[in-house]
């Protein structure tokens, strides 16, 4: 289990709107390159009206009259001129004591060297050292940041993640879609390279039959029928699919009905391209077949595509390249 705030028991966000005419308020703040810029977007996509890079003293009268039916997404810069810690929490706690609104801080960290490493790889200056290597700007704002960090509801560390991933996690807490439907993600890995980022429920495929040793097969990926016979030719593959998707057949009802908008199901192999990939591709067919919300992730094979960075402020976070299903119903490409 991943921790994406300071205390990782806590709670996810209600993503109902307030009942009590209150306005839902979101700060979203965080180091340059940490992908505060995607976070707006992600927001704006989940309904809400997200406005960037607005100046600290223009957010009063931006929020003065009656609360809008669409909650907002204000984006904070430390590119704005009024911008200052103090500042930021003199309006949190103004925000807070206000009947009228319901504020919730989300912080987007990231670890120094991986913002250096995302400014040198893009050649952009740092907004806080433009005429001298990133790595001054980067400490110097993590430090001025730092008493908000603290203020944080929440707090999503984008170190690791990729654009796919922070748009899930950020969607596990602030969904406000009314519907009320849980989303499954299944994700295809290698063990090779660890467990993928807040999976809540996992299988390990290496019992069965591994196509690797097949030379015919070994260039192929689970994608493809040929390794998908090849791998439900082992004799427990059939017993072992149904009982993977009865149970997770059995928990979604249970788990909608304790408001949980995500499921995360990852199945894991030793290369992450042949069994796994199998697994993920099945299972996610019968899941959409009974009428379930699916999309798939195939994390050892995204990587064989090369794509442009398109995460964060400087647009410096690797992407990879998400695979939807068509069964999918939602999500971006």
């Amino acid at each position: 289990m991943v921790a994406l705030t300071e205390d990782s028991t806590k709670t996810p966000v209600d993503p109902a709107v307030p009942s009590d005419g209150t306005q839902r308020l979101v700060l979203v703040t965080g180091p340059s390159g940490a992908g505060r810029s995607t976070a707006i977007n992600v927001l704006e996509d989940l309904g809400f009206e997200a406005i960037d890079n607005l100046p600290l003293s223009l957010i009063p009268r931006l929020l003065d009259g009656p609360s809008r039916p669409e909650p907002l997404a204000l984006g904070l810069d430390v590119r704005n001129r009024d911008f200052s810690a103090s500042n930021v929490i003199e309006l949190i706690d103004r925000l807070t004591r206000d009947p009228r609104y319901a504020p919730e801080v989300l912080f987007l960290d990231c670890a120094p060297e991986v913002l250096e490493r995302r400014y040198n790889e893009t050649r952009r200056r740092h907004p806080l050292s433009p005429d001298s290597g990133p790595a001054t700007g980067v400490m110097a704002e993590i430090d001025l940041l730092q008493p908000i960090r603290v203020r944080a509801d929440v707090l999503v560390d984008t170190s690791d993640l990729s654009p796919h991933d922070l748009k899930a996690e950020l969607t596990r807490w602030f969904d406000i879609r009314p519907d009320g439907r849980l989303t499954v993600s299944l994700h295809s890995f290698s063990y090779k390279r660890g467990v993928p980022r807040g999976i809540d429920m996992m299988f390990d495929c290496r019992f069965l039959t591994n196509p690797h040793w097949e030379p015919a097969l070994r260039p192929l990926t689970g994608r493809e029928a040929a390794v998908q016979d090849h791998v439900a030719g082992d004799s427990r593959f059939a017993e072992f699919l149904d009982r993977v998707c009865e149970m997770i057949l059995f928990l979604l009802p249970a788990y909608v009905e304790e408001g949980k908008s995500h499921l995360s199901v990852g199945f894991g192999c030793t290369g992450g391209q042949h069994r796994s990939v199998t697994l993920a591709e099945m299972v996610a067919a019968v899941l959409a077949k009974a009428g379930w919300p699916v999309s798939i992730r195939h994390r050892e094979l995204e990587r064989r595509i090369p794509a442009p960075s398109s995460l964060g402020d400087a647009a410096c976070i690797p992407q990879e390249t998400v695979r939807l299903r068509g069964f999918e119903r939602g999500g971006t490409r």
